[in-house]
């Protein structure tokens, strides 16, 4: 199960009136946003290698 963070009703908001002014979904300026803010940063590296672990795992289930 994954957490699902709740985003502020304000943010929301924010987030629906900048993606309709650049004319993108909220979901793909929302990605954009945290992926520019966060790329650098410790949690990012350790989130991708534990990713990659997972799909080298279920590659190697596929393999048998």
């Amino acid at each position: 199960k994954h957490y699902v963070p709740e985003v502020s009703r304000h943010l929301v908001k924010v987030l629906y009136f900048e993606g309709k002014r650049r004319k993108m979904p909220m979901t793909s300026l929302v990605n954009e946003i945290l992926t520019d803010a966060l790329i650098a940063t410790p949690g990012w590296k350790i989130a991708e290698s534990e990713l990659s672990a997972s799909k080298d795992k279920d590659r190697s289930k596929t393999d048998c």
